[in-house]
């Protein structure tokens, strides 16, 4: 494939279906939070929008970069697009400069202005429209001001020394650099500067002092804080398919927060997707799925601790200097979803030393989990704030009696934070509208669920595949009624392991 201008890169989003002005959010001035007051957490949320998913896509000159974000942009033509190139942030020359323009490097760091970028990228994450500059490559001028870009679902950031900036790289959520061979980008640079009237001796000059230096020196070594790297540039297909893939799964998670703001996604990395991918697995053992399943129970719980409210404190440091730092909450419990909220218990323990620990009991089969069968809990409830702990949020029924008994027992509704490893889009729905002030923090939205409302693409039953078990029921040794045989042998556990008595 042969490499687009930053032009068609833009009119490709435009004819897509993707847009630079259908976001229309205002713009909310949030003044910061109090201490004391409950304190927003790393959730997607910032200044009372959702942040748009950024994309930096780096590379050697004629690499194929504006290639890479065209297929990028038509495979996401559901979705809102905005093209920011780094090109239209060089610094316009002086008359001086002008002279001897065959002497000025244009793939050093120092021919763009990078303040300038970094305002405009700021703002669009901020919700705020921004105002882009075209840089004319015949008069080598920069004009202000000369399109307006609305904030949008995802930014893609194209140019040569996008991650060459510590600055700019943090802002972005994903990096790409394409990885082009030498030859090839040579070949497709002559073919280009011939097109456009320039004659070979000047392209092979400029090419040899200017662009296989500044490659070397300034945009190779970037290549280091990539979090993808497509060889072979717009002809590897299969790594372009799992970048889009990624992508819709985060704006499908941004999609449904804008709906419920008491949504809370964790924010994903590649070591997460990683761990989601091996519990996902089907041939993964009960000895990894423990593994990696309690790894990722514990970011879920980390985050949703930082969900509750805290208190300025000042300590003293062995310095003896003073340290102004915030004092966690201590009134708080955990309640665990038998039996699979029970996997969520070690490591709410691992960061709450001492914490009480209640269970409740609902029956899942036969009346589609809306049967409160037992729950032991700590008396004081009703003053705590509660870690309701279950991993798989599915139809939403179960969560939904869970949390009616939280409240019949005296817990404040604003005081729930819902953890789990996974939700179906309608499990929120129904959790969310019965209770709109309660917190789900998970750290991956589903599909949905199938026809015997099972979680999809899920990951199977998650008590059996944890605690390593076939059927719950067959292993227990009890005769009469299954229900009965359930609340004798939890009764006899919980009482023991539930924590009540700590």
């Amino acid at each position: 494939m042969g490499s687009y201008s930053a032009g068609e890169v833009v009119a490709a989003a435009a004819v897509s279906g993707a847009h630079y002005t259908a976001l229309n959010l205002d713009q909310v001035d949030i003044k910061s939070s109090k201490l004391g007051e409950e304190q927003p957490t790393t959730s997607g949320m910032e200044n009372g929008h959702h942040c748009p998913f950024v994309i930096g896509v780096a590379g050697g000159a004629s690499s194929g970069k504006s290639t890479v974000c065209k297929m990028i942009i038509d495979q996401l033509c559901d979705h809102r697009v905005v093209v920011v190139t780094q090109e239209s942030f060089y610094y316009g020359l002086s008359d001086e400069e002008l002279v001897h323009v065959d002497d000025y490097n244009f793939d050093h760091p120092d021919a763009f202005n990078m303040d300038l970028l970094l305002s405009c990228l700021e703002n669009l994450k901020h919700g705020r429209a921004v105002d882009i500059p075209d840089y004319n490559f015949k008069t080598h001028k920069s004009v202000p001001h000369a399109r307006k870009v609305n904030p949008s679902d995802v930014i893609i950031m194209e140019g040569i020394l996008l991650f060459h900036d510590s600055r700019v790289r943090d802002l972005m959520n994903m990096k790409i650099f394409v990885d082009t061979d030498a030859d090839v980008r040579l070949t497709r640079r002559i073919r280009r500067d011939l097109e456009k009237g320039r004659v070979i001796t000047s392209v092979l000059d400029q090419y040899s002092k200017f662009v296989k230096t500044a490659f070397e020196d300034f945009i190779l070594p970037t290549k280091k804080y990539a979090d993808i790297i497509i060889p072979r540039g717009a002809n590897n297909n299969v790594a372009i398919d799992l970048i889009v893939q990624h992508i819709r799964t985060k704006l499908g998670q941004n999609d449904l927060c804008k709906i419920h703001p008491n949504l809370y996604v964790i924010q994903t990395t590649y070591q997460i997707r990683g761990m989601h991918t091996i519990i996902r697995d089907a041939a993964t053992t009960t000895h990894d799925f423990i593994f990696y399943a309690d790894r990722l129970i514990r970011l879920v719980v980390e985050h949703g601790l930082g969900h509750l409210p805290f208190k300025e404190k000042q300590v003293i440091t062995p310095t003896g200097s003073v340290y102004t730092g915030v004092d966690f909450s201590k009134s708080l419990c955990g309640i665990s979803v038998i039996r699979s909220g029970e996997s969520m218990e070690n490591a709410l323990r691992a960061c709450c030393k001492g914490i009480k620990i209640g269970k409740i009991l609902i029956h899942r089969e036969g009346d589609d989990g809306k049967q409160l069968i037992y729950h032991n809990l700590p008396k004081d409830i009703a003053k705590r704030h509660v870690l309701l702990l279950d991993p798989i949020l599915g139809t939403g029924n179960s969560a939904v009696q869970a949390i009616s008994l939280l409240l019949e027992k005296g817990v404040q509704e604003a005081n729930i934070i819902f953890l789990n490893l996974i939700s179906a889009p309608q499990g929120v729905h129904v959790v969310s509208k019965r209770f709109p002030r309660i917190k789900i923090v998970t750290s991956e939205i589903e599909q949905g669920l199938n026809d015997d409302f099972r979680v999809i693409p899920g990951m199977g039953e998650f008590g059996d595949r944890y605690f390593g078990t076939d059927d719950y029921q067959s292993s227990t040794p009890f005769f009469g009624d299954a229900k009965d045989r359930v609340v004798v042998r939890i009764t006899d556990i919980a009482n023991v392991a539930c924590g009540i008595s700590q």
